[in-house]
């Protein structure tokens, strides 16, 4: 379908706090907004809200699944319940339980988003109700423990405008609720508990397929998509048989994972929770009220240890050592990264910009050991101008960048793979940091206060070839230079920046480095 120019349009208010803030804003409505047309689910009938000056109608808080509470904890979710009448689908659900205020903040109320175990919901954006549109379905970031798809750098009214497409983010259950693997305590009543926040992405993807047609969308054409943890989330959905089909591209946004977490691993972490409430079934463990559950896990610093398991079933194995999952193969795939990761993940600590030769090798050598000197001197080779503090950045960033570089050499055998590098300093202290280019993406960057000169130009090619890798699977398009499938010969990579390049093997001897010692 045709896409339309995107005019420049001003940003809502917005508080910042860090990188990875709160998003919030006044709880108005604005006034060139109406309501949609009501829409048939198969569950019942919907109305939202319509941006008429951007042409885009957006139903938010939308319930794809029943609560997930009391018995229904740590078991897989049942779809929403049919309900009579129109549901109003003008305000968001609430967020799953999580700690922290990142994820709970959203452009739509100024107070942090209630939280609940009632908490499977979706929001769409789309620009019209008829016809049939490429789907794009974003999963959120902030690991596996926080988030969700209200959160105000998600929106997606621009993106839907820009490329004529139907965007949809999820809320999925999260942390201790998500991925608690009680298989091997609790039998077959819990054999899904280490991955039921997949699954519920899973059922996520099962009501877009059954309705999204109703929202003008094609379910037969549906890209899955995200960032950090939602970058890994795109990778095991890849790796889960019973999620094929339901989607039929995937972008990774520096979130490059390769293996999920053993069941051994999985089932000692089940125990160490259980121990800590003083319970002895699974059974208690659902009747324990969820702010005690989650305080109580994440006082014991056990939210990070929560990830999907590999059971044998959902998660049969890794999905890209070696070999891409079975489940993946065919499945085209854009992936990449950004240049300073590490200034993100370093944010909290004691990190002097102006440190010194002893100071970088007391760092590296807690990653490396006694290859941290190999490291350094190879990094130093690719990079003779860095400071020591550019070249502790890079090397710390390489989980991101030389992980993205695992994921596709091992696909690139079994379906189109395309890399891309982020290099835009999107701030002047953040530089090309950790979630920088989520908002380019989304085509929220360029119309912010504090947006950087070139801002608009990266945004015009990054969210145009999402666009067309989600159209056909295949990220070229007129505003950016030709780009070649990743292969082992020239391993292509789009570097995006003011002007955009294509690079065969992108700082090789980097990469040549980590070949040998490879990631701590």
């Amino acid at each position: 379908m045709r896409r339309t120019a995107l005019p420049r349009m001003p940003s809502p208010s917005i508080a910042a706090l860090g990188l990875c803030a709160l998003f919030l804003a006044a709880p108005t409505t604005p006034a060139h907004s109406q309501q949609t047309e009501v829409v048939t689910t198969m569950a019942g009938q919907l109305r939202g809200v319509r941006d008429e000056a951007r042409g885009v109608d957006v139903f938010r808080g939308v319930h794809y699944g029943r609560p997930t509470g009391g018995e229904r904890r740590f078991e897989s979710a049942l779809p929403v319940a049919p309900w009579d009448g129109i549901r109003d689908a003008t305000r968001f659900g609430d967020v799953c339980p999580q700690t922290g205020g990142g994820g709970r903040g959203s452009l739509q109320q100024e107070e942090p988003m209630p939280m609940s175990e009632d908490c499977l919901v979706l929001n769409v954006w789309t620009p019209g109700l008829s016809g049939e549109r490429p789907v794009m379905v974003w999963l959120h970031g902030r690991g596996y423990n926080a988030g969700a798809g209200s959160e105000g750098w998600y929106d997606g009214t621009n993106l839907a405008a820009r490329g004529d497409v139907v965007i949809v983010t999820i809320n999925h259950r999260l942390n201790v609720f998500g991925y608690l693997h009680l298989a091997e305590i609790g039998g077959e009543e819990f054999a899904a508990s280490g991955i039921v926040g997949l699954l519920d992405a899973q059922l996520a993807l099962e009501w877009i397929r059954d309705n999204i047609r109703a929202f003008g969308g094609d379910p037969d054409n549906v890209t899955i998509f995200g960032e950090s943890g939602g970058g890994s989330k795109v990778a095991t959905l890849m790796g889960m048989p019973s999620a094929k089909g339901l989607f039929h591209k995937g972008i990774i946004q520096s979130g490059p994972s390769r293996t999920g977490t053993p069941a051994a691993e999985g089932t000692a972490n089940a125990r160490r929770v259980m121990d800590l409430l003083d319970v002895s079934t699974p059974e208690q463990l659902q009747a324990v009220p969820f702010m005690d559950l989650l305080t109580a896990v994440s006082e014991a610093g056990l939210l990070g240890a929560m990830r999907p398991s590999v059971d044998g079933t959902y998660l049969p194995g890794d999905m890209f050592v070696d070999q891409s999952a079975p489940s993946a193969v065919g499945v085209p795939l854009l992936i990449g990264s950004n240049r300073d990761e590490q200034i993100y993940f370093s944010r909290n600590e004691d990190i002097d910009r102006g440190m010194g030769e002893a100071e970088l090798e007391r760092l590296i050598g807690a990653m490396y050991g006694d290859e941290s000197q190999f490291v350094i001197d190879e990094y130093r080779r690719s990079r003779p101008e860095a400071t020591p503090w550019e070249l502790y950045i890079a090397i710390g960033s390489a989980r991101m960048t030389y992980g993205s570089i695992q994921v596709a050499e091992v696909h690139q055998a079994s379906a189109p793979v395309y890399l891309y590098m982020f290099e835009f300093e999107a701030s002047r202290q953040n530089l090309a940091s950790h979630a920088a280019e989520v908002r380019f993406a989304f085509s929220n960057a360029s119309d912010r206060p504090n947006a950087m000169a070139g801002a608009d130009t990266v945004e015009d090619a990054m969210s145009e070839a999402w666009i067309a890798f989600a159209r056909d699977g295949d990220p070229n398009h007129p505003g950016t230079s030709e780009w070649p499938t990743y292969d082992l010969q020239n391993r292509t990579t789009m570097v995006f920046d003011v002007e955009n390049r294509v690079v065969n093997d992108l700082r090789s001897i980097e990469r040549q480095a980590h070949d040998r010692v490879g990631l701590p």
